[in-house]
């Protein structure tokens, strides 16, 4: 059984390392083709159409989810519901990617050849550039490998992860070209792990009635009404001109107490504040207010601008963010 377990090993890094090889070959063949497919994706106006079949089929689904993912719509269409009714899909507006590791799949090629009737610009990934496929694109991208990891060099293997790369390529090529930023990937992943830790804190802070304040001349018993009206144990010190320039939080009453015993009853706001507190800004990410909370041992931030003084927007709280689970 030792012995066994051990060409486990050594087979799976074999897989790996042909695998690799086969990336690093592909990426060295990248050139005019790969960079004119992106320019012409990039200036559709329609969207991606993937098609594939078999296992260049489950590629295609793959490389579609990763485009509309990343801001380049697109979808799948399967080459044989194409060919029996489903071609209306594809539209002028369009392009075509169209993935067959040995380029003579006759339902693709049908697929291909219907697009460019329509004037759809046909991209494809194949491993044989001179096949069928590859001379009627307009664009292609050689997906060729010396041969599969498969042992009888018959499953698709080293191929279809060549082919995904080449598509993986491609999408990280238009998202950055796009500008698509991480607000940009939450909005489109607003469930899940990925959605949560890429919320906003503008998406999970309480402001407007939700958020008491007080001024720096309310009294002692104002500012302990206001402190706790929400129950969050702190609030925000507003100037004149509605600026946040302190906080005071149950801490803060304690310690004036403490300190100044009955006479801290006649205190104002300004006379026991902590002076600039700790704020960030709506556009930031929730993981970074919580990081932030965690590092200082506080349990919320002040949501504010990035003008001096700050103008309160509102307040993140540590009971928020766990509430949706971004960590």
């Amino acid at each position: 059984m030792t012995r066994l377990i051990s060409e486990f090993v050594s087979e799976g890094q074999r897989t790996l390392e042909m695998e690799a090889s086969a990336l690093l070959h592909a990426s060295s063949r990248l050139g005019d083709s790969f960079s004119q497919a992106a320019a012409a994706i990039l200036q559709a106006t329609g969207k991606v159409v993937v098609t594939g079949l078999g296992k260049s089929g489950h590629v295609a689904r793959k490389v579609s989810a990763t485009f509309a993912s990343t801001g380049t719509p697109s979808f799948f269409l399967h080459p044989a519901e194409a060919l029996h009714g489903d071609l209306g899909m594809i539209q002028q507006s369009d392009v075509l990617l169209a993935i067959a590791f040995g380029g003579e799949t006759e339902e693709v090629i049908s697929v291909a050849k219907h697009s460019k009737r329509l004037g759809v610009p046909v991209v494809s990934i194949t491993g044989r550039p001179e096949s069928s496929l590859g001379k009627i694109s307009d664009f292609v991208l050689d997906g060729s490998v010396e041969r599969e990891v498969c042992p009888h060099n018959l499953a698709p293997t080293t191929s279809t992860t060549v082919a995904i790369g080449l598509g993986d390529a491609l999408a990280m090529a238009l998202m950055t070209a796009r500008g698509f930023s991480q607000t940009d990937f939450a909005r489109l992943h607003p469930s899940g792990a990925l959605g949560r830790r890429l919320a906003t804190v503008e998406e999970l802070m309480k402001s407007g009635d939700d958020l008491p304040s007080t001024r720096l001349s309310a009294s002692f018993h104002e500012v302990l009404e206001a402190v706790t009206r929400k129950n969050y144990g702190i609030v925000p010190v507003l100037d004149d001109s509605g600026r946040l320039v302190g906080a005071i939080s149950d801490g803060d009453i304690r310690r004036a107490l403490l300190s100044k015993g009955a006479s801290a009853l006649s205190l104002a706001a300004e006379a026991f504040m902590t002076k600039s507190p700790r704020a960030i800004s709506s556009k930031a990410l929730a993981v970074e207010a919580f990081k932030r909370m965690e590092d200082a041992q506080i349990t919320s931030l002040f949501v504010a601008s990035d003008s001096t003084p700050p103008e309160l927007i509102g307040i993140v709280r540590m009971h928020d963010l766990l509430a949706a689970k971004i960590v």
